[in-house]
């Protein structure tokens, strides 16, 4: 059990400007070569690097290295383009990203239409990483669940310290560019760098407002576009943060039922209402006698990681049954943290906190918790609690990107009813502002994630359709409930768990 909301701080002393797009270089060519050592791949998978500009205000100065992956065409002659793809995050690992989703199970009419592009955004792992050597707590942090003003005010101190830890890295020169912009102007950069006058683009969670901020600042650079599990238009600010409660209260209701039905086999109760009773009673148990280090904040959030998917629900009811016991639950005590890791949370609250100012009065999070735990009482305190960006030292570099309607209609949004971290709210937002640009696509479902190729067929076929033939629906549509996702081999599995964990940590 352990929630990946990772909250790192830097600090920058720079003017707010609005928001160009930039335009891209004239087209180069890219040395297509093996991957990185690191990168467990097969031969097919080949990684190239390009250098951008690391202030793109200062296109001739300081340059970072990206790392970028393909998966060629499998039939050049049906061929259309590239096809860019983002797990999320931010600061998701994206190099083998296309190689987990043909192992999943894409099919092989995507395969024939596109080169499959992966990359590692700016600042992440092979991408010019960035460190704030935080400790493992650090880590792992997401605001402690308040149940009064003293315990937001014990979270904000800890924030600071976060942020305090993060400005005076040596990685504090480089995180103030580590925006949502700015990485999608790398974008435009992998594109010209490739020859495309196109691309078209997948993201998930974050990597839907990411595309979207590409389809705005280049509008007439997107062929085809699908945002999965769709952020609200201000991508990750506080009212996102916020929204992961409203998301657990949506989600929650999937699990209960799921283990009221198997109460012989986990004892959680007979019922969804005696379900969410055990839950409560973990939760407060735990406040006040914490299982070695898993106090009641700790329960609570790992308890939202762990609803993403149904595939972990059995790993859920399995911990609960050791906390009940007394017992540290298989796999609740994190490792120390690796390099990886630190160019992950490094980049993720650069970019949280980058984007947009954020609050920074403690009495504002009061205020927000108070109405959060009435309304969301499952995380709600915890979620509008005191994030580091509270105490992000200078203003961000430039506006937030605020999605437009104005450009192509050619971006297809698809999103689930019951998301635990990209609630539905937010999704009929970003709707609305792309206006007659987008299409959404609605399924009745939990979990994030809507449509993968291993979950509801009707929203992967609407996907598939688009992405293959252009086909999309005339009007925004709906797809019913399946009672089961279709079976999967063995190493459709394990490619499915690892790009679901990755979803898992944004």
């Amino acid at each position: 059990m352990r929630k990946q909301l990772f909250v790192v701080l830097a600090a920058a002393a720079l003017t707010v400007t609005a928001v160009p797009a930039y335009a891209a270089p004239p087209k180069s060519t890219v040395n297509w070569g093996a991957c990185p050592a690191d990168v467990a791949a097969p031969a097919q998978l080949q990684c190239a690097s390009l250098d951008v500009p690391l202030d793109y205000r200062q296109p001739d100065g300081k340059k970072i290295s990206i790392e970028i992956s393909r998966l060629q065409s499998i039939d050049p002659a049906a061929r259309r383009g590239v096809l860019l793809f983002n797990p999320g995050g931010p600061g998701g690992l994206g190099l083998t990203f296309p190689l987990d989703l043909v192992r999943a199970g894409i099919p092989t009419s995507v395969l024939a239409r596109y080169d499959l592009i992966g990359f590692d955004p700016r600042g992440v792992d092979h991408s010019s990483p960035v460190n704030c050597n935080l400790t493992a707590e650090q880590l792992t942090v997401a605001p402690k669940y308040a149940h009064n003003e003293a315990d937001v005010v014990e979270a904000s101190a800890f924030a600071k310290g976060i942020a305090q830890q993060c400005a005076a890295s040596e990685s504090a020169s480089v995180l103030p560019y580590l925006t949502t912009a700015n990485t999608a102007r790398d974008m435009d950069q992998i594109r010209a760098a490739l020859g495309e006058s196109k691309i078209s683009y997948v993201g998930y969670s974050y990597g839907t407002y990411l595309g979207g901020a590409y389809a705005t600042l280049f509008p007439d650079q997107t062929d085809r576009v699908v945002l999965d599990s769709v952020l609200g238009p201000g991508g990750y600010d506080i009212t996102a943060a916020r929204r992961f409660a409203e998301g657990m209260q949506d989600r929650f209701p999937d699990f209960a039922k799921w283990a009221a039905a198997r109460h012989s086999v986990y004892g959680l109760g007979a019922t969804p209402t005696a379900v969410a009773a055990t839950y409560t009673k973990l939760a407060d148990k735990l406040d006040e006698t914490p299982v070695s280090e898993i106090d009641g904040s700790y329960f609570r959030l790992a308890t939202h990681s762990l609803i993403y998917q149904n595939q972990s629900f059995p790993r859920l009811a399995q911990a609960w049954q050791a906390l009940l016991a007394n017992q540290v639950p298989s796999g609740a005590v994190p490792p120390a943290p690796t390099p990886v890791e630190q160019s992950q949370v490094g980049t993720m609250v650069s970019i949280l906190c980058g984007d947009n100012a954020w609050p920074r009065t403690i009495s504002t999070y009061q205020d927000n918790v108070v109405q959060d735990r009435a309304a969301y009482p499952l995380i709600g305190g915890a979620t509008a609690n005191v994030w580091p960006c509270a105490h992000w030292p200078k203003q961000p570099i430039e506006t937030p990107v605020q999605l437009s309607d104005q450009g192509p209609s050619n971006l297809l949004l698809v999103q689930n009813t019951r998301d635990p971290a990209t609630p539905l709210s937010g999704a009929l937002e970003t709707r609305a502002q792309f206006g007659d640009r987008a299409r959404m696509v609605t399924v009745d479902q939990g979990g994030h994630g809507a449509a993968l190729p291993f979950l509801n067929s009707c929203g992967f076929s609407s996907v598939t359709d688009f992405l293959v033939n252009g086909t999309r629906p005339d009007a925004d549509k709906y797809c019913g409930a399946e009672a089961n996702a279709r079976g999967l081999s063995p190493q459709q599995q394990q490619a499915a768990d690892k790009i679901l964990d990755r979803m898992t940590r944004h």
